[in-house]
């Protein structure tokens, strides 16, 4: 039986953003590790946090993450389970729901 590669770290970034980004924080924790030239990702927490926009959960507006043993989705508060596509899927999702909550409607960003 193969053994499965230890999970380490491989990325945690904490982006603070300006106002007129939108303000707050974007957090990224991703564990896994690389085997054979590929990242495979195995737990993830992904989240925009804004006590302006929303105060409960630590100020997390939105985030996604794997904890628990299932993949999920944090908005305001509520908790809803997600289909998982592959990690880049969930990171496309999240960011382009960012930009949606920080960006007023119909306002392009260049």
């Amino acid at each position: 039986m193969a053994k499965t590669p230890k999970e380490t770290l491989l990325e945690r970034e904490r982006i603070e953003l300006k106002q007129k980004s939108g303000g707050g924080l974007l957090s990224y924790e991703v564990w896994g590790y690389r085997e054979k030239g590929k990242t495979i990702v195995t737990r993830y927490n992904l989240a925009y946090i804004n006590h302006t926009i929303y105060s409960g959960d630590n100020g997390r507006v939105l985030g996604y993450d794997n904890a628990h043993d299932y993949h999920h989705r944090h908005f305001m508060g509520k908790v809803k389970a997600v289909e998982f596509k592959s990690y880049e899927a969930t990171l496309e999702r999240f960011r382009q729901e960012w930009l949606s909550i920080v960006q007023p409607k119909g306002e392009k960003k260049s």
